[in-house]
């Protein structure tokens, strides 16, 4: 073993490392700390690893002085009983002048297929000179863990599916306000592509039929290898079902009543403490995202109803049947999840009128509040979405508020202050995401 994993080494220092497209997602590395990568299947990983990998080796760092191991090599199946260790003193074998000397770059991929792996990154951390990375499927690196089985000694980084900005990267657009006319119908165009593709890197310009085949085998892989077969779920129908029903109603509210009584409705004999327990692990996995009530009162707003979202928009339209979905709620989907790059909640806003505000976000510089309207063409639309940002402006007392439209683009004055209607590319151009 001590061999094959020598010529596993070798062979990873003599490839070249294939980048991809520049992911936005800026980290930071500290030699006293595991940076750990998490994020849904396919969102890129494994790629952004070698981007790291590729920044050390341009500042100088000797190939020799890269360890990188893929785990879910099959060749390293006996790992998983042997141990870890081997790794560690095969790479020493081959270079022992480093030892103590030289600082180490370990990039550990899909490491989470062995067990113990946390006491050996833990282990490292004490022992080594070295910067660590490591990456994996996302239920199974769950930050919460990480800091418990760890102690303290990772820092997790989130990485998404591509945003609007790095889907344009990819294409190699121009992206960078402000832009001149030919530029924008560029964006423009992008953004089209962009609605109808979504921001997995794998689908991005194959054919409609194979990307709806892809997102499929996704949601598959998501379900039954991160949920159902790593907690023993015993009533897999049920959490597809589920699973399901919520994206056929994204951007809608929900109860666990309601999602109980329809499981119930098909059959499916499964309480209310399971169903809040699939919600959890949906979130887990970066597959679906809840959005509560703001309140004051944490208990009130947990028992109100909720709002659900789904880590990519095109995903949506893949897995559904597509019989109840609208295009105002997937442009909801793509402006909540931008959000969800920057802040790590977001809640929805009912004024003391019961109009809906979408999304309250706060930082500690400033609260900002964010509706969402496909068209504002209809005067009877318009005014209801302005009444309800105004309302909550008040309410809150704020003097901006912003309206995230397809395609316009207005400020008005209201009481309460000013209110910006964006279309949907500038805004996730001026998010940077």
């Amino acid at each position: 073993m001590i061999a094959l994993l020598q010529e596993i080494i070798l062979d990873a220092q003599a490839s070249p490392l294939f980048t991809g497209t520049i992911r936005r997602l800026a980290i930071t590395s500290l030699p006293t700390k595991a940076t750990v990568i998490i994020g849904v299947r396919r969102s890129g990983k494994s790629i952004y690893l070698n981007q790291i990998a590729n920044d050390w080796l341009s500042e100088g760092i000797s190939k020799e002085n890269i360890l990188y191991v893929n785990f879910f090599d099959d060749r390293l199946s006996s790992l998983k009983t042997i141990g870890l260790d081997l790794v560690i003193q095969a790479y020493y074998l081959l270079f022992p002048n480093k030892k103590s000397r030289e600082t180490v770059y370990c990039f550990f991929d899909e490491i989470q297929v062995i067990p113990g792996w946390e006491s050996f990154i833990d282990r490292l951390l004490r022992t080594e000179n070295c910067f660590l990375y490591v990456s994996g499927s996302s239920a199974h690196m769950l930050s919460k863990e990480i800091a418990t089985q760890m102690r303290g000694r990772a820092l997790s980084w989130e990485l998404f599916p591509f945003s609007f900005q790095e889907f344009t990267d990819h294409k190699k657009i121009k992206n960078e306000l402000p832009l001149n006319s030919r530029q924008r119908l560029l964006i423009e165009n992008s953004f089209e592509e962009y609605w109808k593709c979504g921001g997995f890197p794998e689908v991005i310009g194959v054919d409609k039929t194979v990307r709806i085949k892809i997102h499929q085998e996704y949601f598959d892989s998501i379900l039954f290898r991160d949920l159902i077969e790593r907690y023993d779920i015993s009533h897999p129908r049920a959490l597809v079902d589920l699973a399901k029903k919520l994206l056929e109603n994204i951007a809608s509210m929900y109860t666990l009543n309601s999602l109980t009584g329809f499981l119930k409705s098909l059959g499916h004999n499964v309480p209310k403490g399971s169903v809040a327990e699939y919600l959890k692990w949906f979130e887990d996995s970066y597959f679906l995202f809840t959005v509560r009530l703001f309140d004051a009162s944490y208990r009130r707003s947990n028992s109100n109803p909720k709002k659900i979202y789904c880590i990519d928009h095109s995903l949506i339209r893949s897995v559904s049947s597509g019989i109840l979905l609208n295009s105002g709620h997937l442009l909801e989907n793509i402006v909540f999840i931008a959000l969800r790059r920057q802040y790590s909640e977001i809640i929805y806003y009912k004024t003391s009128g019961n109009l809906e505000v979408d999304f309250i976000v706060k930082s500690q510089d400033e609260t900002r509040l964010f509706q969402v309207c496909e068209s504002l063409i209809n005067p009877t639309t318009r005014q209801r979405e302005i009444n309800a940002l105004q309302a909550g402006m008040s309410e809150l007392s704020l003097t901006k508020g912003l309206i995230i439209t397809r395609n316009e683009e207005e400020r008005i004055e209201v009481k309460s202050g000013t209110i910006e209607f964006v279309p949907i590319w500038r805004f996730l151009l001026e998010a940077g995401t």
